[in-house]
């Protein structure tokens, strides 16, 4: 690869991990914010996501396949992702949800890999530890950063979601034709859901900028951001993808702090670089970094 293909790659996967904390931010900004309630942000999120990744579809693949292996367990993952992490962002401050999100979707992976009996070194074992420590001490009432149960709850069911959002997505061959199956098998349910579901003390809120927010978030941040992540993961090395993935936290927390005006605290710092440093021993594969050198 040359510089300029290199530098035209990095700058890629830059803008494409910048769309995923972003969800973080817009999420945040627009429920906490009370322009729009969680529940009409994750149905709006649902729509929208499903509209853009449908029109991808037509556009790159020339129409869309409704039917595939595993499509009722992404759907229903799917939903419990997007409305887990609307809910949680009621009460938690963008980057220290997505360092929530970001851990558990690895630890859920992880048990997936001992379910299905894959091969487990050591290091994954070490890493996973380090990861579930550093959230145990961001959630534990008054040990770490001050968190609110249900909404550490609530994420942590999200990033439950996503994980298996993920290990189902092994099993389909074009991941952006899933997505976009997956998107809009769960719209529809979603909205269905959302009239059911309570949408916080103050009811169901729907301002123009809240579900301007929300659509930017479904159909920008969500739907082009997946798209452009499917072109740029075959040209990546697996562990290259994971590590790139641990910036999404850490773009969160500034994004937080500039358009948020969040804190940054010291226990929020290491709790961070905790579940961080164990999701990265568990992902990065030491001996070929070994032999490399």
């Amino acid at each position: 690869m040359d510089s300029k293909s290199g530098m035209r790659l990095f700058l890629l996967i830059a803008l494409t991990m910048t769309a995923f904390a972003a969800n973080s931010v817009l999420n945040r900004m627009a429920v906490a914010g009370g322009t729009i309630d969680d529940v009409t942000f994750g149905s709006v999120r649902l729509l929208a996501g499903a509209v853009m990744l449908g029109a991808l579809c037509v556009l790159l693949r020339g129409g869309i396949r409704l039917r595939g292996p595993g499509r009722l367990a992404g759907v229903l993952s799917l939903l419990v992702y997007i409305y887990g992490f609307s809910g949680a962002y009621r009460g938690l401050d963008a980057g220290l949800g997505a360092l929530i999100l970001f851990g558990v979707v690895q630890i859920t992976m992880f048990a997936g890999g001992i379910i299905a009996r894959e091969a487990m070194p050591g290091r994954r074992w070490l890493g996973a530890g380090l990861a579930i420590g550093g959230l145990a001490w961001l959630l534990w009432p008054g040990a770490g950063p001050n968190v609110s149960a249900l909404h550490g709850f609530l994420m942590a069911a999200a990033g439950v979601g996503w994980g298996i959002y993920s290990l189902t997505g092994r099993k389909t061959g074009d991941a952006l034709t899933a997505t976009a199956a997956n998107f809009i098998w769960a719209a529809p349910l979603g909205v269905a859901l959302g009239l059911v579901l309570p949408a916080g003390s103050q009811g169901m809120i729907a301002s123009a900028d809240g579900v301007l927010l929300a659509i930017l978030s479904g159909a920008v941040t969500s739907g082009l951001g997946y798209a452009l992540w499917y072109t740029v993961l075959p040209r990546l090395p697996a562990s290259v993808a994971a590590v790139a993935q641990l910036t999404v936290p850490v773009i969160a927390m500034g994004g937080g702090m500039i358009f948020l005006a969040e804190s940054l605290s010291l226990e929020f710092i290491a709790a961070s670089a905790v579940v961080l440093g164990g999701v990265a021993i568990s992902i990065l594969p030491l001996h070929r970094i070994r032999a490399a050198r």
